[in-house]
């Protein structure tokens, strides 16, 4: 037997695994690196955060990721570069985490990574009967396994599509195995470039879990921000969104894309939350400039505005509802406080008060995922449908 095939065996049949969980959102701002002991599988999974990084992204970085992010038209040869040189700055940050924490590689059983997404194609975007579902992540699973000599789990999103999904969101494998909770209801909500949560009832049922994107969480901030404020990737606190007012007319004509009147689950991406979005609802509005700081204002709220909605229209009839908050948007103070004057009768926490490091939660869910793939799969997850198919996930890549 291949000695990687023998040492995955004895690993699924370990009661404790220690994994790498690996993140890179599409805000493009760094990876999140959790280093997690995983017990058990599936409903009894516990999970430990040994340590936990967000290593930040240099501009050159960043500027080749965003020459092929989000774009119909790219250079197939810049793509085909980038797939390995991304995966190659992973390793590469990964391995001084290790050194820098003290811990033999040779200790960690796995490496769970998502990859950067470039581009996010569900049906519902680009329209083309004889295509399904689509989505695209890259930084190459080998070589992050040949650069740091650790077996590493890749490229999760292919197995969801292929049952019929759409790729995301996956947060709801890993949020109801390790949050469901009896007598409580939570929202486990995560804001990052595009927002999503996961709704678990208080009867922790499988069949009733399920996650949605809701529309932009920090994306359209963050790309205004970017565009305005040289050397500025988002507005830190809020501080020029605070000092605007909302535009309505503004607001009334971003919300009013045809996405926000769709079933659940749905996912959506930077390819309509975009700048030309924006330039759509201003023309649609009759506006022909409006101050930065207004901008700001009308975008905050509507992020927020459209979270709200979503969650309201999944448990407005539940008492006693617990949003559980995490991600980059969690930060923003006034994004918070007009998700709290939309949402007043339900509680807002973050995923600390569950132990759960909320900037550290998106890598510990891939930690799980993972994990699931080598010593589980068997929890039934979701409704079973192409929405949400019961699917173990991730593609195994072999060191040298």
């Amino acid at each position: 037997m291949n000695a990687n095939i023998d040492r995955l065996f004895e690993m699924g049949l370990n009661p404790v695994r220690l994994i790498i969980g690996l993140m890179s959102g599409t805000s493009v701002d760094g990876l999140d690196i959790a280093l997690c002991s995983c017990m058990g599988s599936g409903t009894s999974t516990a999970v430990e955060i040994i340590k936990f990084e967000t290593v930040a992204y240099a501009d050159d970085y960043r500027q080749e990721i965003k020459s092929v992010f989000s774009k119909r038209t790219i250079d197939l040869q810049k793509l085909c570069l980038l797939n390995g040189w991304i995966a190659e700055q992973h390793a590469a940050i990964v391995n001084d985490c290790l050194k820098k924490w003290q811990v033999d590689p040779a200790t960690v059983d796995l490496i769970a990574s998502h990859g950067q997404t470039i581009y996010h194609a569900p049906k519902s975007l680009h329209g083309l009967d004889k295509f399904s579902n689509a989505t695209l992540q890259i930084g190459d699973g080998d070589h992050l396994a040949v650069k740091t000599g650790i077996i590493t789990i890749s490229d999760f999103r292919q197995k969801h599509i292929a049952a019929g999904g759409e790729g995301a969101p996956l947060a709801v494998y890993g949020d109801y195995l390790i949050f469901s909770k009896k007598n409580e209801h939570r929202i486990m909500l995560n804001i990052g470039g595009i927002a999503n949560f996961t709704f678990l009832p208080a009867d922790p049922e499988g069949s009733r879990v399920f996650s949605t994107d809701t529309g932009p969480g920090n994306t359209l901030m963050d790309a205004y921000m970017q565009q305005n404020f040289s050397g500025r990737y988002f507005d830190d606190e809020a501080a020029v969104a605070v000092t605007g007012n909302i535009h309505e007319a503004l607001l009334d004509n971003l919300k009013a894309d045809i996405f926000f009147q769709k079933g659940f689950p749905k996912t959506t991406g930077p390819e309509l939350f975009n700048l030309s979005y924006l330039e759509k609802g201003l023309t649609a509005a009759g506006i022909v400039s409006l101050p930065h700081e207004d901008m700001m204002a009308t975008l905050n709220r509507f992020s927020a505005d459209t979270i709200a909605d979503a969650i309201k229209k999944c448990s407005a009839q539940l008492e006693e509802v617990v949003i559980y908050t995490s991600g980059g948007g969690m930060h923003n103070p006034l994004l918070i406080k007009n998700l709290q004057e939309q949402l007043p009768g339900y509680t807002f926490k973050t995923t600390q008060s569950l132990g759960i490091n909320p900037d550290a939660k998106e890598a510990i869910l891939f930690a799980v995922l993972a994990n699931e793939t080598v010593a589980g799969g068997k929890s039934k997850v979701g409704n079973g449908s192409s929405d949400t198919p019961f699917v173990s996930m991730g593609k195994i890549s072999f060191p040298l």
